[in-house]
């Protein structure tokens, strides 16, 4: 069906060499350290390809700017989770060795020395930068190098807006060390009275904040820039007034995300998240960032007062701290600078029909939707508001994993409640970075009397559910919403996802029996939704042992799995067995991989590749050749051990052909792809492919015009047309690509 598509003989921008794994063994023994990638260094690797895109001069030039913003605001996540995570393993005197043969402390050793590259690179593609948005009239200036008349503009504006809100913290021996919070800009002042020799020490905190100031201070209202920090420097003056400033640098610290309490010594689950909040704003330091030319011994106190290891904690950064603030500047109106704006279109059988929805489904079947390709709002909250308004809709039961307030999902509960309908929610307080919403997103919807239930003890509910019980007729129906994505209006403009609006009676049943499980004590049994972590790893496992049946019986095998991540152990290794066996593996993984493919003798029929866009992939796609009775799954879960093992996760069978035959088209695009596709090579590192032509589109905008063309079709009734000539230009090109390499 698919052939594999060329690789570039040339290396273009591969990882640092700190991310290579160790040779394999001859022997391909499955046990063997080096067939299993790093979690940690993967997902690095990602970074570096995420980076590249910053660094593409294909790229739209804020677009650019934008990328690299992006890969610091990853750094700083993963200091707070991955590193975090490894460090407490340390202190709890874990000396166990990961599946790749790494202990934590060679884990966070590797991990540190891909980060140091990755903090160089970013300074060069910053460099490269910066002159290009100048010749755009972009510029980030020093304070001191404006005009005087600018400058005393500023200086007034310092003085009533900044210094109000600015508190020195003095250090010495007469004043504790401050409290220094994750992730804040700070100053840290060296200063003497004068004509004294001893020198004093504080410390002032950069209130970049939403409802205080910018990092990037607008000058004269046009496309100059000042920091927020340079301008505190330029005025340190007024902050300590008749003191002589000897020393000035920036720093800041990354704290550990990483505090969960045990949930079974927790009387109430709300505040023990609640507690835990508490927790991680003084939870431990695990990063020290300062600026190049800080004095070695004030970058040393630093170290010491906040119990780090300068030579392994303390990361010196020339350049801009903080270039996560850069997404102030990605945001600038300068439509040439961005990508070509993306105006959804709607769904072909939604688009014109303003009939209640529950009845397009009933009558035409399940719906396969695309996001960002189709609107959220026309779909998805749509459903939900259809089922509050409607008044054969009974009960509305869903999962609330990440949400916003700019949607119109809350308000389409609280109305569904006031409007007499039975309303349950799962709110996931557990989600992380995302608990403090949560649990105003719970209060709210549990002062409007909507049940709110906080999951199942011990387990992340994960799984992205809208369950919907409505009377049709004599009989009551159920119809659902099963999603890769989660119901956050924002996101679902950035990334995509895929979801299923249907009405199957098994299915529903299934879901019916999840929910009774999640809110209460009910047993389920499911007829054909994956559910983890019940039966989900269990069912892909056989799923894949039967492709090898079919394989070794004449038949063939092939496998094709698109996920954000693939780590857990035992799915990689069975990979690895099927494709030893001679099955087809295609493996489209957008950051985590362990898997190596194109190994000889062990893993030649497979290949792993990774899509890099505009857009953040988040779509879960399983298929399975099964001799020609071909099954399709998309869901919530990725091939984690934590979401197979330790989450609610549902994924639901595809049954329906014309959307078996969009999921084909997805998947097909996708390999084809000759601009965002990066493959993975044997030894785990990425080439990115390269067309003959830099004009050539990427996936995510061929699928923008794929979803604009269907929508032309379907109004003249040609949509299955348009879908299989489409299909049979994604395969020309699999095999195209195959012959020419």
């Amino acid at each position: 069906m698919n052939e594999r598509p060329s690789v570039p003989a040339d290396n273009h921008d591969a990882e640092p060499d700190a991310t290579r794994p160790d040779p394999i063994s001859p022997t391909t023994d499955l046990d063997d350290p080096a067939l299993y990638l790093n979690r940690e260094l993967t997902w690095l690797a990602f970074n570096h390809r995420v980076l590249h895109e910053a660094a593409d001069p294909r790229t739209p030039l804020l677009e650019r700017v934008k990328f690299l913003a992006i890969v610091s605001n990853n750094l700083d996540e993963f200091f707070m989770k991955r590193i975090g995570g490894l460090k407490q393993q340390i202190a709890a005197g874990m000396i166990k060795t990961s599946v790749d043969g790494r202990t934590p402390v060679a884990q966070i050793e590797a991990c540190q020395a891909v980060c140091r590259e990755l903090h160089a690179k970013q300074k060069q593609v910053w460099d490269r930068l910066i002159p290009q948005l100048a010749d755009q009239g972009i510029r980030i200036v020093r304070v001191a190098d404006l005009p005087p008349a600018t400058h005393e503009l500023l200086r007034e504006y310092f003085g009533t807006d900044i210094f109000p809100i600015l508190t020195p913290l003095a250090m010495d021996p007469a004043h504790p060390f401050p409290f220094i919070s994750n992730l804040a800009l700070n100053l840290l002042v060296t200063l003497r009275f004068p004509g004294a020799d001893e020198t004093h020490m504080a410390r002032v905190k950069v209130p970049v904040a939403k409802d205080i100031s910018k990092r990037l201070i607008a000058v004269d209202g046009g496309r100059t820039f000042v920091t927020l920090d340079d301008l505190m420097i330029d005025n340190l003056d007024q902050l300590f007034p008749g003191m002589e400033i000897e020393s000035c640098a920036r720093f800041r610290v990354t704290r550990n995300a990483i505090v969960e309490p045990s949930e079974e010594a927790a009387s109430d689950l709300l505040e023990m998240i609640e507690t835990e909040l508490r927790e991680r704003h003084f939870a431990p330091i695990v990063r020290l960032e300062v600026e190049q030319g800080m004095d070695p011994v004030h970058r040393g106190m630093l170290a010491a007062e906040l119990g780090l290891n300068e030579d392994e904690d303390v990361f010196e950064t020339e350049g801009m701290l903080a270039m996560r603030d850069l997404l102030e500047l990605a945001a600038l109106d300068i439509p040439e600078l961005h990508d070509e704006p993306h105006h959804p279109v709607e769904h072909p059988l939604l688009v014109k029909d303003r009939r209640n929805i529950f009845h397009i489904i009933r009558e035409n079947g399940p719906l396969l939707l695309q996001h960002p390709y189709q609107p959220f709002a026309t779909t998805v909250e749509r459903f939900i508001d259809t089922a509050a308004e409607d008044p054969k809709v009974l009960a509305i039961k869903m999962t609330l994993y990440r949400t916003s307030a700019e949607g119109k999902i809350l308000d389409s509960l609280t109305r569904a409640s006031r409007n007499g309908k039975q309303v349950a929610v799962l709110v996931e307080l557990k989600a992380r970075f995302d608990e403090a919403a949560n649990i105003r997103w719970a209060r709210r919807l549990e002062a409007e009397g909507i049940h709110v239930n906080y999951g199942v003890l011990g387990l992340k509910t994960h799984c992205k559910l809208i369950f919907v019980v409505r009377r049709d007729y004599a009989q009551l129906r159920r119809y659902y919403h099963i999603g890769t994505g989660n119901y956050h209006s924002g996101t679902s403009k950035l990334y995509t996802d895929l979801g299923i609006l249907g009405c199957d009676e098994d299915l529903g049943q299934d879901i019916t029996e999840l929910f009774n499980y999640i809110t209460g004590y009910s047993p389920p049994h499911y007829r054909k939704a994956l559910v983890a972590p019940y039966r989900m790893k269990q069912a892909i496992l056989e799923w894949i042992r039967r492709e090898i049946h079919h394989q070794e019986a004449g038949r063939e095998g092939h496998i094709q799995i698109k996920m954000n991540a693939l780590e857990d152990v035992d799915i990689t290794r069975a990979l690895y067995e099927a494709s030893r066996a001679g099955v087809r593996v295609d493996l489209i993984i957008r950051d985590t991989c362990r898997f190596r493919p194109d190994i000889p003798g062990l893993s030649e029929s497979a290949r792993v590749v990774s899509i890099v866009g505009r857009f953040l992939e988040h779509a879960r796609i399983l298929y399975f050749h099964n001799g020609g009775d071909e099954v399709y799954y998309i869901g919530s879960a990725d091939m984690m051990q934590r979401n197979l093992e330790n989450r609610v996760e549902v994924h639901a069978p595809v049954e329906d052909s014309a959307l078996r035959q969009e999921l084909r088209l997805i998947l097909d695009a996708q390999l084809a792809d000759q601009r965002s596709a990066w493959d993975m090579q044997p030894d785990g590192t990425y080439r990115q492919r390269r067309p003959d032509d830099d004009s050539t589109k990427g996936v995510q905008e061929i699928l923008i015009g794929v979803a604009k063309r269907r929508l032309v079709a379907a109004s003249r009734h040609k949509e299955k047309k348009i879908r299989s000539r489409l299909i049979g230009h994604f395969q020309r090109r699999l095999r195209s690509n195959k012959e020419s390499g």
